[in-house]
């Protein structure tokens, strides 16, 4: 905190910051939720058509910051059929969207957000982008990450690829065999690509699987961004402050 009472990032203390990309960059956090009800709803009525099962709709509020926030989108998938009692096959990414399998609804859900991102496009959050201009100013380097294999396109149509000199997402995961969060892997390789350790950067997160991966990775200072109204759940994750929005957040010398 600062002398003012403000959350804030000092630049002698401070190398980099990495910043989560969905609900803290662009404003996507309700596109996803979005789709994830999309999915789950249809796919629980479909469930329930064919068997005893009662159908309980997907809850925005509960079951997506719980559930699937934050997480790549298997593992979401596989870990919210889970708190219903239903184990699916794993399968394979190349599945089709009608395959029962957790892959399968994976890509389904992955249809429904590309939709919505070409329907309505991609705004970015002013007050990030400006944040991350006085960052630079500072002299303190930006990186992104993200659990999505969509992230190039995203940033792309919000126009603000150009400020990060790393990107750690969820293509590259794969590629390079790191774990999703809460593992803090992403977040050490963003680190890691900028030349920076984890104590000398800031992880900068609105989901509670983040926030506890930033803390479990020995990061110097965790801002948790409350859009959701869980800024408890947030710091019983591991933030060590939790801001409303990242205009709240100072950059000093």
């Amino acid at each position: 905190m600062g002398s003012d009472g403000r959350a804030s990032i000092a630049a002698s203390r401070y190398d980099a910051v990495v910043f989560d990309m969905d609900g803290v960059v662009t404003q996507t956090a309700t596109v996803h939720a979005a789709a994830w009800k999309a999915l789950f709803d249809g796919y629980l009525q479909e469930r329930a058509k064919r068997s005893d099962e009662s159908f309980r709709p997907f809850d925005v509020g509960s079951d997506y910051l719980t559930y699937v926030d934050g997480k790549p989108r298997y593992d979401g998938v596989r870990d919210f059929l889970a708190s219903r009692g239903i184990t699916l096959p794993w399968g394979s990414p190349s599945d089709p969207d009608d395959a029962e399998t957790v892959c399968g609804l994976g890509n389904r859900k992955n249809d429904f957000f590309l939709r919505e991102v070409a329907e309505h496009g991609v705004q970015a959050f002013p007050t990030t982008v400006e944040l991350i201009h006085k960052l630079h100013e500072a002299g303190v380097e930006t990186a992104i990450i993200s659990a999505s294999k969509n992230t190039t396109a995203i940033l792309n149509a919000a126009g603000v690829t150009d400020l990060f000199a790393a990107q750690v997402d969820g293509t590259v995961a794969e590629q390079r065999g790191l774990r999703g969060k809460p593992d803090p892997a992403v977040f050490v390789e963003a680190a890691r690509e900028l030349g920076v350790v984890p104590p000398r950067a800031v992880v900068v997160e609105d989901a509670e699987a983040g926030v506890e991966a930033g803390h479990r990775g020995g990061f110097g200072l965790v801002i948790g961004v409350d859009r959701a109204s869980h800024a408890d759940a947030l710091r019983n994750h591991g933030a060590d402050v939790v801001v409303k929005d990242l205009g709240e957040v100072a950059v000093t010398p």
